[in-house]
């Protein structure tokens, strides 16, 4: 093997009891769907080797001791010793809001005492309820906020992170958002996507005029976020007190024109038809928890993810859960996410949403794992780089503490991550 970069960089995992892979075994392109969710393509007695931040062999611990270039520079590669333990992709979490300063209990409160999301929105809580700290907040301080949730993530096992704007809702408090959001990118060693979630709810001031918002956000917001190049993906929460589907199909456009790529909040509350929005070949349509069967069909024969989150439905106290079954099995890509945020589902944890996808949703630990990364990875088009484990792809590496990694979904609430490994940077001092 021909190694160019740093040794001192290097990094060997060995002894792994358990490695997922997560490689396609038939090299098929393309997230995964119906039963190919269950291939993990798992690998006992494992190692891998990771050099310059990326992954530069996998395979038997036995055949990677041998490898003559890991004998002459042995010295100078950090050895991991994963005896017993499960190794796995980093997580992919594509769909998280941590640019807010404060939780809302008060909103946690009266949704106990019964209130609905609808009638805490309605009664000035939700969403709206983040906009004025966000708006007070100095942009080092809603930074250094972001990052603590990042940080928080990368404990669970999470390498990649999709982190919306959303709760500034004025040109000047989103862009101070997403640049927030891009200086804590800049000290944290994993991977950052940024998402433009302007359209987030239609802020108060334009309460009986929607529509002067959304010109706003198409014509001064989406085009000065492209200049400044703060965001990859263009997000829409479209929904009954929210948006149209018709002023979604407006600002998707507009992304569209300043060559962003687009995101939905489709079907959280009440069902959307998704035609039209399918036609802007989204990255993923996220929660469609009230999907119809028409729409299933279509975005069966689309390349567009299905992001689930059932973290909000588990803090929302909700009874039913997104359709997973039924979207797997009419062959629709599915993914996982945490839904990060401070008023519908404030967990970090990849690991406590993949056992929510199986108590609740009916998915095996398997089709789990893979949602919650590799089709992650799909979801921010990131799948070059991200989501397994391969040679050339970056090492983003979770370990965990147990024998199975069937464990990792059913151990709920349950810190078993003892190392994160992020673009070949371990998350603790070895």
């Amino acid at each position: 093997m021909k190694v160019d970069k740093k040794t001192q960089s290097s990094i060997l995992l060995t002894n792994i009891g358990q490695l997922l892979t997560l490689r396609s075994p038939s090299g098929a392109i393309g997230p995964r769907r119906g039963p190919a969710l269950s291939e993990l393509s798992v690998i006992e007695d494992a190692a891998v080797l990771c050099v310059g931040g990326k992954i530069v062999s996998v395979g038997g611990t036995k055949d990677a001791l041998r490898d003559a270039w890991l004998k002459k520079n042995r010295k100078h590669v950090v050895e991991i010793d994963c005896t017993n333990k499960v190794v796995l992709p980093g997580f992919v979490d594509s769909h998280t809001h941590p640019a807010f300063m404060q939780p809302r209990l008060v909103d946690f409160e009266k949704r106990i005492a019964g209130a609905t999301y609808e009638e805490i929105a309605e009664a000035g809580g939700g969403i709206r309820s983040s906009l004025a700290t966000v708006r007070k907040a100095k942009r080092s301080d809603l930074s250094a906020h972001v990052l603590k949730g990042l940080r928080e993530m990368a404990a669970q096992g999470t390498t990649t992170i999709e982190a919306k704007s959303g709760y500034g809702l004025t040109l000047k408090d989103e862009i101070k958002s997403l640049e927030a959001i891009r200086d804590a990118a800049k000290l944290f060693p994993g991977t950052v996507v940024p998402t433009f979630l302007g359209a987030h709810v239609v802020p108060p001031e334009y309460k009986d005029c929607s529509q002067k918002y959304v010109e706003i956000v198409c014509n001064e917001m989406i085009p000065a976020i492209a200049r400044r190049k703060l965001a990859r993906f263009v997000d829409v929460f479209t929904e009954r007190g929210a948006f149209f589907s018709e002023q979604t199909e407006t600002i998707f456009a507009a992304a569209h024109q300043s060559k962003l790529d687009v995101r939905g909040h489709v079907c959280q509350l009440s069902a959307t038809p998704l035609a039209e929005i399918l036609r802007f070949n989204p990255a993923s349509l996220d929660h469609l928890d009230h999907v119809s069967e028409s729409d299933i069909a279509l975005m069966a024969k689309s390349d567009t993810l299905a992001t689930l989150v059932p973290g909000a439905n588990y803090f929302l106290g909700l009874r039913d859960y997104p359709p997973a079954r039924k979207l797997i099995n009419a062959g629709v890509a599915v993914a996982l996410a945490t839904d990060f945020n401070p008023g519908s589902s404030p967990t970090p944890s990849m690991p406590f949403v993949l056992s929510l996808a199986c108590t609740h949703m009916k998915m095996s630990p398997a089709e789990a794992i893979t949602a919650a990364t590799i089709n992650g990875a799909w979801a921010l088009r990131v799948e070059e780089s991200k989501g397994s484990i391969e040679p050339g792809k970056d090492a983003d590496l979770a370990v965990f503490d147990v024998k199975d990694y069937r464990e990792i979904a059913y151990w709920f609430a349950a810190e078993h991550c003892t190392l994160t490994v992020m673009n070949g940077t371990p998350s603790v001092e070895l």
